[in-house]
């Protein structure tokens, strides 16, 4: 579905992503782990065309992403939930999931959409006329990830879900991760949590300054040495 080759990105003179290749396929779970710096969120951002490319391909559903706008990428079929949620606290709950459908016309599906959220997340229910910056940690990161599946996506980048939380709304949020997989969007995580991460992904990627120095299965990674002294306590 996803296949990254020899990726370059720069932030002014500085090398953030130093030749990264990467593939998601269709179904998929995928994490990338790394230290903080690695430039994890930089290669979701660069998918989802807010950072440019210098050299190399991002190729989606055999379609070149490079140099697409990111509102033609969402069209594409990709929503990025970024770090740290950025909802946008002055719009109700119901504006922000809106907001997610921006591109859409079809109401009667969005109403659809907006009911299999309100399913997937029951505390968004009763709070849909709630300003979105009043909201718990927890809640903000249910909105985000639903605004994110407005736009009806097959791949679905999410960028720390759990970031902030406590451990009950982790599992929950992880949980609501597996059960949008399993209903058919592929998903790819970045996640410092690496013990959850490894649990719920297929497969994992770890970058280091940039580059990409291991992927295998998440069993595989769980029980690498390298991955468990840097990631996972030893």
């Amino acid at each position: 579905m996803l296949r990254i080759e020899a990726l370059e990105v720069c932030y002014g003179q500085t090398s953030c992503l130093k030749g990264v290749s990467l593939t998601v396929n269709q179904g998929e779970i995928v994490t990338l782990l790394g230290a903080n710096g690695a430039g994890k969120t930089t290669m979701l951002m660069t998918i989802s065309g807010l950072v440019p490319i210098v050299a190399g391909s991002v190729t989606f559903q055999d379609v070149s992403l490079n140099g697409m706008a990111p509102d033609r990428i969402v069209a594409r079929g990709i929503s990025h939930v970024p770090e740290g949620r950025r909802i946008l606290p002055r719009l109700t709950v119901m504006e922000n999931l809106e907001l997610g459908a921006y591109r859409r016309r079809d109401r009667q599906e969005m109403r659809r959409d907006t009911e299999r959220i309100f399913a997937l997340f029951p505390a968004l229910s009763s709070r849909a006329k709630q300003l979105a910056g009043t909201l718990s940690g927890g809640e903000q990161q249910m909105l985000a990830i639903g605004r994110g599946l407005m736009a009806r996506p097959t791949l679905l980048l999410l960028d720390e879900p759990s970031l902030g939380l406590a451990p009950k709304l982790v599992q929950v949020i992880f949980e609501t991760i597996r059960r949008i997989n399993r209903e058919g969007v592929t998903v790819l995580l970045v996640e410092q949590n690496a013990h959850l991460a490894l649990q719920l992904a297929h497969r994992g990627y770890v970058l280091e300054t940039g580059r990409m120095v291991l992927t295998d299965t998440a069993a595989a990674l769980a029980h690498n040495p390298q991955v468990k002294a840097a990631y996972l306590g030893g």
